[in-house]
């Protein structure tokens, strides 16, 4: 194989769905949907929670925030593959590429911390109540927010950086639908054991950390629950986690098969529709979710509508 400098290489190429050429206006058709719809929910969440007072609250904050990361995350990916799936172009510049590493890698690490601090906030909220309002104070809530956002731009500024700092072997063919790390990392021609290392070590502190705390949480909270002397209260307590149940589970499953899977265990096209599972459904589901399984978000959105409807009366 040839080398070349990786500042050499001035863009690179989407394989893409290229085995499935009679199946690409098709594909076309539903990632449009779905990228409008990803869209149109996530917005309608951050807008509700904006106009109505009473959903001020931690949880709903958190759940705004979260919100505008898939909004991100969708943006970061989805107009670049429709148009490698609308067009002949299948390629990305290499500072494109890099911007959209970048991108990725900052939503998906801010999004792991922001739902492990979600799980935190309602086991505060249910086996504390007496003291949540404490627990989970304004100052606390804005550090919990700061801290995910930074955290996640660490991440992307550190991995992404390294993985350029690489030089590119030619032909600048990425097997993938997307600028990802490990289909990123197979053009590199150097040695990339030490960066391997950190990245396994940074997806089981950035992955699993959060989602084994996610865990501990839940286990204490049904405990909590399962103690509760009212029935019309443990439903409620129920209700309350179960999207974010629901949410964490869809994410970091799909997130740790993507990053923790060994090298050789699957083939490229079974890797590129687990990426999809992951950026993709996400993103899509997480307001369906949380505006069908909450009566708060049910009951805001119903209001916002009559209140639109008795102004357009007038």
């Amino acid at each position: 194989m040839s080398r070349q400098n990786h500042s050499s290489v001035a863009e690179f190429i989407f394989l893409g769905f290229s085995s499935f050429p009679e199946l690409q206006e098709q594909i076309f058709g539903v990632f449009l949907v779905i990228y409008l719809v990803t869209l149109m929910g996530n917005a309608i969440i951050i807008v509700v929670i904006f106009l109505d007072q009473s959903l001020h609250s931690p949880m709903y904050l958190f759940l705004q925030n979260l919100s505008v990361v898939e909004v991100s995350f969708s943006a970061a990916i989805m107009p670049e593959m429709l148009v490698v799936l609308s067009s002949k172009k299948t390629t990305i510049p290499f500072v494109g590429c890099f911007a959209q590493m970048y991108f990725i890698l900052l939503f998906g690490a801010t999004e792991c911390f922001l739902l492990g601090a979600m799980a935190y906030d309602r086991f505060a909220a249910i086996c504390h109540p007496l003291t949540y309002p404490t627990i989970m104070n304004k100052s606390v809530l804005v550090k919990l927010i700061l801290f995910s956002w930074v955290s996640g731009v660490m991440v992307a500024t550190v991995q992404t950086t390294w993985v350029f700092s690489f030089p590119f072997c030619g032909p600048s063919e990425i097997n993938h639908l997307f600028c990802e790390t490990p289909p990123g990392l197979e053009l590199v021609c150097a040695d990339t054991f030490l960066f391997e290392i950190y990245a396994f070590t940074g997806t089981i502190l950035i992955v699993m950390v959060p989602f084994l705390l996610i865990l501990l949480s839940y286990i204490r909270i049904l405990f909590a629950i399962l103690k509760m002397p009212s029935t019309t209260g443990r439903q409620k307590a129920f209700s309350t986690c179960a999207s974010h149940l629901t949410s964490v589970t869809l994410f970091y499953g799909t997130a740790c098969v993507t990053y923790l899977q060994p090298k050789a265990s699957y083939s490229p096209e079974t890797k590129k529709l687990m990426s999809l599972a992951y950026t993709l459904l996400t993103p899509l589901l997480n307001p369906l979710i949380y505006s069908l399984r909450n009566n708060e978000m049910k009951r805001s959105l119903m209001k916002l509508w009559q209140r639109k409807q008795v102004l357009h009366i007038d």
